[in-house]
């Protein structure tokens, strides 16, 4: 079956990441970082297939070159904590023939970015053995271009005007106004949209391919498993809370928050679970997912398993960025296991169960605060 993972980021400079490193680490190329003065190479990454850019018909005829293009995105940002690029990491299906993993890349990234006015940068690998994981990585650009291809600011300044149209003045003496984003890329629409034409791409391929398997990307409330919603408190409620007197329905509404949240990762942690058993050797596959499968309803082993994962997932990263990640992943297990023993939950049915019995509770408050 395919594996649904995908994973988009966005490479931040206030996090000490680099649009150059990250080009590096995917292209498998040795680049110069004009920013730190260092050179990004990562000799020790295996399985790439592929590296190409897809530039917009604006940008110059330079940014093809990968380490120009990143270095320039990178030098027209100058806050300590830029965005600098969106980095997304794409499984892409074994089902299809590997001389067509490039084509459905090229395909989709053209049609969702490029011809939006961004630059993509994409690779794929295909660590060995060949066809069991392959994946791509694209890296895109932030700020949209000019006719000329130059970098336009991420926002602009807007004047606030009132039911005249004139513009406000406030008592310091300044125009009252508020910022716009120049492009609309960042709006959180788009991580829906983009991952449904994802979808809709592979099960085009797979369908072409005369392939059953089909790819759903859908988010858990989608395929029925909705989180369960809060009660609404009313001003006398929110007034009593914030004086920190704790009411029956401020209560339930912690309770329905943190079960939510838990329940949240639990299913995430599950998906990751399923894509990561599609990744093992075809010989221990079967007896792996047997094994996960049995051990898939206990809380604590998925926590435990969560764990793994995500130090698997941080391998590449400096020793004290692993020591970070592992230090806030075993504070959120912690705090996850706490709350699990403090209501006797152990399985995610036991979950499942709470969160339905707190639903219950949040239709009744409901039902009686109707007129």
């Amino acid at each position: 079956m395919p594996c649904p993972h995908n994973e988009i980021t966005i490479v931040q400079r206030s996090q000490r990441q680099s649009a150059v490193a990250a080009a590096a680490y995917q292209s498998g190329e040795k680049l110069f970082c004009e920013y730190d003065q260092q050179v990004k190479h990562y000799p020790e990454k295996r399985g790439i297939v592929h590296n190409e850019i897809l530039l917009p018909a604006n940008a110059p005829p330079e940014y093809a070159d990968r380490n120009t293009l990143w270095n320039a995105a990178e030098a027209v940002e100058k806050q300590w904590n830029s965005q600098l690029a969106r980095r997304w990491v794409l499984t892409i299906p074994r089902e299809i023939p590997p001389d067509q993993y490039a084509v459905l890349v090229r395909e989709f990234c053209e049609q969702q970015f490029v011809s939006k006015g961004m630059i993509a940068d994409f690779a794929i690998h295909d660590p060995h053995p060949p066809g069991h994981n392959p994946h791509a990585h694209v890296l895109l650009t932030m700020r949209a271009m000019d006719e000329h291809g130059k970098w336009l600011p991420k926002s602009r300044k807007v004047y606030d005007l009132d039911e005249n149209g004139e513009r406000i003045k406030l008592p310091s003496g300044r125009w009252k106004s508020h910022k716009e984003d120049t492009v609309d890329w960042n709006d959180q629409k788009y991580c829906e949209i983009w991952r449904h034409e994802w979808e809709v791409i592979q099960n085009r391929y797979l369908e072409a391919n005369n392939r059953p398997e089909r790819v759903d990307l859908c988010s858990y409330a989608r395929q029925g498993l909705d989180v369960v919603p809060t009660v609404h408190e009313g001003a006398a409620v929110r007034q009593m809370e914030k004086r920190g007197i704790q009411t029956n329905i401020g209560n339930l509404n912690r309770e329905i928050r943190a079960a939510n949240s838990l329940m949240k990762s639990i299913r995430q942690l599950i998906q990751n679970l399923k894509g990561w058993i599609t990744e093992l050797g075809e010989k221990r596959k079967e007896l792996l997912a047997q094994k996960a499968a049995e051990e898939a309803t206990l809380l604590p082993n998925l926590l435990m398993k969560y764990m793994e994962i995500r130090k698997e997932e941080r391998k590449d990263w400096t020793r004290a960025g692993q020591n970070r990640g592992t230090s806030q992943d075993l504070k959120a297990v912690s705090e996850s296991l706490s709350y699990l023993r403090q209501k006797g939950l152990s399985t995610v049915e036991d979950l499942e169960a709470f969160l339905e019995s707190s639903g219950k509770s949040a239709a009744d408050y409901r039902n009686q605060m109707k007129p």
